[in-house]
């Protein structure tokens, strides 16, 4: 048969319905039929005694998986559509539907191959239980449970909870076969040798470029992205005052009520940073919980697919703007995936590997979990579900029962270390449940329609919000756009596809868990039921960036790894290379654009410029006044005065002074300073009749509407 043409492969291309027997349909069977004929010509030539003739060269530039190229570009143009401010929902379904149509057209010509399902160890480890260690822990249970009344922590009950969780472990932890942990194995490994070395590889450099990229995403322009609090930081600086002061409290009830883990985190960053009672404390607290986050993605993400898919999945969630924000706001919500994550990973190589112990740490990042962030508290209800659902798959047959074992396991151990937060519940349930009961129930304001049709509506909202919008709360997002950069979504639709196949085609469970758990994970948003308007929300949302991300990786790895195998020629794969790295160089910029231009933007025009009015009474008490004769006049809707004494360096102090009390202010003789807002003409009259030679000053600002008169009174004598 002739060798093609360059028109012959043009021909094929561009008219793939017609079926020409000179071609073979993949890429795979043409690249065998190549060598089969290399091979026979050389056996025919040494047969003959002939020279080995050169191998024919390959046109794979010709022979591109063009289903693969179209399918991403086509994606891409459809979420383009999605985009704000004016997205389209028509043409964006059309451009999807076109991409998908090509994704299923190159699977059936095998221009790309959906995964194996991964592989799995066949024995379940076991071990017989210590029942004597966890008998042992129960008297210490009960007597710390005990002694946790009154909301507060003490060296006693911690050291009686610590040993209670202890035992409990130990009872049901069992050493492997091979003897021991392997992190002790390796350190003992290490430390035995005279000498030691250490090998560089390009996953070595891999991990280190996404370690820093990480590290700028979470932590770059830190003290100015946010760069103001709002009432809700005023609490939590207060409560981490508290606890700086010796009020080691379990739950923490001003403002409607917080888990203890931010504000021990906090006191611990104020303390190690030397940052003090102040906004960079709050928010080098929750960008270290989001940055700690990202290695049980890479771990999780390696347990289904291997390192590669690890590498991806952690570079997607390093620079996403969803993660990015939440961690930096400087409130709870990382708390949520934080520990999840360590949840997912364990719970997930547990049924892998079926391994007893990964139960144990299981529940011991379930149970920390719950000190955390309130919709933690939905994960224990997603564990039965997630279990539940292994059971069906045929991975659990004859495993049944180890699977049910390692359910209680879990359930016990973070039992055991949430018996603080249940102590509390008893004596005041009704504070530790407010915010549950105030957003799925009727304690705070009436349905306002069925909730059977608002819970379905919100699991839309939800569901979309990844390629549609994120929700209207600004404090945590940039509003009313898609929660994922453009390729990312694109990508997330393919790898769903993906797993979803896996799921019915391969009998794959993980791929079950990871689709599942998505809507799961979200329920704490979804339920919103009394303020539907709440959701979607990223924050009660934010575990799911986990199987979000994995998802998305797995649907990037695939396609790109077709892309590089179906390109054979070096211009083929440069050609390849260039586009994935257009791909990824434009995912980057976006999330760059999202966190540090269009969210800060956004969060500056939305928060009152307490730090500024901060730094004007520490320069005032640093000169000619005091910090007790500063005083902020509040009128509605303008600034937490606890904030500006927060930002003045005075944190328990309340800088108010509303406007009927000015007369109260007339027997000082101590220079004073009163700041009011900018548009405050009546109090700035009212304030000049009690003091008509005061100087007054505008504070110019940059934004609209965060102007402040400075009014400043000499002293008498």
């Amino acid at each position: 048969m002739p060798e093609p043409s360059i028109l012959d492969y043009l021909r094929e291309i561009l008219t793939p319905w017609k079926k020409r027997t000179i071609f073979i349909s993949s890429l795979e069977e043409r690249a065998e039929l190549e060598d089969s004929v290399s091979a026979a010509a050389a056996e025919k030539a040494q047969i003959e005694g002939a020279e080995k003739p050169e191998t024919p060269v390959r046109r794979g530039l010709f022979i591109w998986p063009w289903q693969v190229f179209g399918a991403i570009i086509l994606g891409v143009i459809g979420q383009r559509f999605l985009e704000p401010p004016d997205p389209r929902i028509g043409l964006a379904l059309v451009f999807y539907l076109l991409a998908v149509f090509l994704l299923g057209w190159g699977l059936q010509q095998k221009r790309w191959e959906i995964p194996q399902k991964m592989e799995e160890n066949p024995v379940w480890e076991d071990a017989p239980i210590r029942w004597n260690r966890i008998f042992l822990a129960v008297p210490f249970m009960l007597a710390a449970f005990l002694l946790f009344g009154g909301n507060r922590l003490n060296v006693l009950n911690v050291s009686l909870w610590i040993i209670a969780i202890v035992l409990t472990i130990s009872g049901f932890a069992f050493q492997k076969k091979n003897g021991g942990f392997s992190i002790w194995k390796k350190a003992k490994g290490l430390f035995s040798k005279t000498g030691f070395s250490i090998q560089i590889n390009p996953a070595v450099w891999v991990a280190v470029f996404l370690v820093t990229i990480a590290l700028f995403f979470r932590f770059g322009q830190l003290a100015g992205i946010p760069g103001e609090m709002f009432s809700d930081h005023a609490e939590k600086l207060l409560d981490v005052n508290d606890v700086l002061n010796g009020q080691t409290a379990i739950f923490f009830p001003r403002n409607t009520g917080r888990e203890a883990v931010q504000m021990y985190l906090t006191a611990l960053v104020s303390l190690v940073f030397g940052t003090g009672i102040s906004f960079m404390s709050l928010k080098l607290g929750t960008a270290l919980a989001g940055f700690f986050t990202l290695p049980f993605i890479y771990l999780l993400a390696k347990e289904i697919g291997g390192k590669r898919l690890g590498f991806i999945a952690f570079f997607l969630a390093a620079i996403a703007y969803w993660p990015n924000v939440i961690s930096r706001v400087g409130l709870r919500f990382p708390l949520y995936p934080l520990f999840v994550a360590p949840m997912l990973y364990f719970l997930v190589k547990g049924l892998k590997n079926k391994d007893r112990n990964q139960f144990i740490w299981a529940g011991l990042a379930l149970g920390l979990g719950l000190h955390g962030y309130s919709p933690i508290r939905i994960v224990p209800f997603v564990v039965v579900v997630l279990l539940g659902l292994f059971l069906l798959f045929p991975a659990a047959k004859g495993k049944r029962q180890q699977v049910m074992l390692g359910l209680i396991i879990l359930a016990i151990v973070s039992f055991v270390v949430f018996l603080p937060l249940l102590r509390y519940s008893l004596e005041d349930p009704q504070m530790f449940a407010y915010r549950a009961f105030t957003r799925m129930g009727t304690a705070e304001r009436e349905f306002p329609g069925s909730p059977f049709v608002i819970f379905f509506q919100n699991l839309w909202k939800s569901m979309t919000m990844f390629f549609y919008k994120n929700g209207n709360i600004w404090v945590h997002s940039v509003t009313d756009r898609p929660a994922l950069d453009i390729v990312s979504a694109v990508f997330l639709l393919f790898g769903g596809l993906i797993s979803l196949w896996r799921a019915i085609k391969q009998r794959s469970w993980v791929d079950s868990i990871l689709l599942i758990s998505i809507p799961l994970l979200m329920l704490p948003s979804i339920l919103s039921l009394a303020f539907p308007d709440e959701n979607p929300s990223l924050n009660r949302s934010g575990a799911a960036l986990i199987p979000v991300f994995i998802i998305t990786a797995i649907g990037m790895e695939t396609l790109f790894s077709s892309l590089l195998k179906g390109m054979k020629t070096f211009p083929a794969k440069t050609v390849a290379y260039g586009f994935i790295g257009l791909i990824l160089l434009g995912t980057i910029l976006q999330n760059h654009n999202l966190v540090f231009e269009q969210y800060k933007k956004q969060f500056d025009a939305g928060v009152w410029n307490t730090s500024q009015m901060g730094e004007v009474i520490k320069g005032f008490a640093a000169s000619t006044g005091t910090y007790d004769t500063a005083y902020v006049v509040p009128v509605a809707h303008w600034v937490d005065t606890r904030l500006v004494g927060i930002n003045a360096g005075v944190p328990t102090k309340d800088y108010a002074l509303w406007p009927e009390s000015f007369g109260d202010t007339l027997n000082e003789t101590r220079a004073k300073m009163f700041l009011l807002k900018g548009d405050d003409n009546t109090g700035l009259n009212l304030l000049l009749g009690y003091y008509p030679d005061a100087a007054v000053y505008l504070y110019d600002q940059e934004l609209d509407g965060k102007d402040f008169y400075i009014v400043y009174v000499p002293p008498t004598r």
